[in-house]
This record gives C-alpha cells, structure tokens and sequence, in this order.
C-alpha cells in the first residue's frame, strides 16, 4: 500500500490528511485506519482531506467503498467530511449518496475550508 496518513486533532473532531495513490486497495485501507484512530480516541467525528494521484476510482468501485464505510463506521462515527479538491463532483456527490443512504452522516466537500466550516457545528 503506497499512502501516508497524518492525524491532527482539532476541538471537536479528528483531521485525517491522505497522500498517496488513488486505488481501492489504499482507500480502504486508509479508510480502515481512520476508523480505528477515531475508534482509539473515542471522537466520533471525522473530516477527511484526500491529496491522493492516479486516475479516479470508478463508479462500481466508489459505491462498494462507500457502502462498506457506511457498515464499518456504524457506533464509531457520527459524522464525516471528505474533502478532495481533485474529484470531479459527480463523483463525490455519488459517493455521498451511497454513504448517506445507508446510515453515515456524512457530506463531501471540494474545499477544506467549506467542510471544517460545516463539520464544527454541532450536529
């Protein structure tokens, strides 16, 4: 897996910053890691700022990661931002969607600024 996580915690959620390469495997695994950090440090919101490269993700890749998320973060989170500056937005609100339709608060962003604007309101 080639991707580097880095933590920051913030007053009332955790900021997960992803680098590396764009591939399922990596973002399942990162999502894997985010889960058990926020799952450690008992905070249950998260915002996600994905820096990743390579082509993006298909529509049939995006759904199955996002719905495995969605089972996953159950009694972990209760709130997610994702922010990827480089994605297209029908593939984010895609992703949104299939994550929201099963159960995760969550919402995606195209900028850093509008997601940590909208994830430290109190929800």
């Amino acid at each position: 897996m080639t991707y580097q996580l880095e933590f920051r915690m913030k007053p009332n959620y955790l900021h997960a910053v992803v680098t590396g390469k764009n591939t399922p495997e990596n973002t399942r695994a990162y999502l894997g890691d985010i889960l058990r950090e926020c799952q450690a440090r008992a905070c249950q919101r998260v915002l996600i700022e994905e820096k990743l490269e390579g082509p993006l993700l298909q529509g049939l890749e995006i759904y199955q990661i996002a719905s495995e998320l969605s089972l996953k973060a159950q009694g972990i989170l209760r709130v997610a931002a994702f922010v990827d500056e480089g994605t297209e937005g029908e593939m984010l609100q895609f992703a949104e969607n299939v994550a929201v339709n099963r159960g995760l608060f969550g919402k995606v962003f195209r900028s850093l600024t509008e997601a940590e604007e909208w994830i430290a309101q109190d929800r």
